[in-house]
């Protein structure tokens, strides 16, 4: 049977995650989870207010998400999350749970057993002008444009020895897909090529 995949399309507010993720999990057949649907409502507050989100506010939501993930891993269910994930260290929680950061989830130890989310990391990258432009044209979303600045100052960009693809915004949504397509097309003859050969 083969491995359920997951896939993280991360990037700053405008940089097209969701757009970008509900396509690609509905041409794969995998669950689409956009990551703005589960913050808590405070943390939307904030947002609305134009105040930053720290990480005591980011660390139970990524704990939230990371639960979600491996519930549909663990029955066989690939997934395409769509989220921020601007710190190497939210992207650590969402592969591995609160232990992988220095604030905990709830109860840690219900996770201790769980195995790795093992994401290929889609990171949409655009600079300050062009996202701001996208921003400024989007109506009904509880960021404020004013928090993008913010966010740049945060972002950390996917990095060896994360297992990552960068690709420009400033292609169309369906190049985007279609460059995901192709690098998990790529890893799962990489992982095929890697088993042992039967006697």
């Amino acid at each position: 049977m083969e491995q359920p995949g997951a896939v993280l399309v991360m990037g700053v507010s405008g940089s097209g995650k969701s757009t970008v993720g509900s396509l690609l999990a509905a041409k794969l057949g995998w669950k689409f989870y956009d990551a703005d649907d589960y913050h808590s409502e405070e943390n939307r507050k904030k947002m609305g207010q134009g105040i930053p989100l720290d990480d005591q506010d980011r660390i139970p939501w990524l704990c939230c998400l990371h639960d979600i993930l491996m519930r549909d891993l663990s029955s066989g269910q690939s997934v395409v999350l769509a989220c921020s994930a601007l710190k190497k260290m939210y992207r650590n929680i969402l592969a591995r749970g609160g232990d992988a950061g220095t604030l905990k989830c709830d109860s840690p130890g219900s996770r201790e057993a769980l195995p790795e989310v093992k994401f290929l990391v889609a990171y949409l990258d655009g600079s300050f002008h062009v996202i701001s432009s996208r921003l400024a044209q989007r109506k009904g979303h509880f960021m404020a444009p004013e928090l993008l600045q913010s966010q740049f100052d945060t972002l950390e960009p996917p990095a060896a020895p994360e297992n990552f693809l960068q690709i420009s915004v400033e292609n169309g949504v369906s190049e985007i897909v279609a460059k995901v397509e192709e690098a998990l097309r790529k890893k799962r003859r990489e992982f095929q090529c890697s088993l042992p050969v039967p006697n």
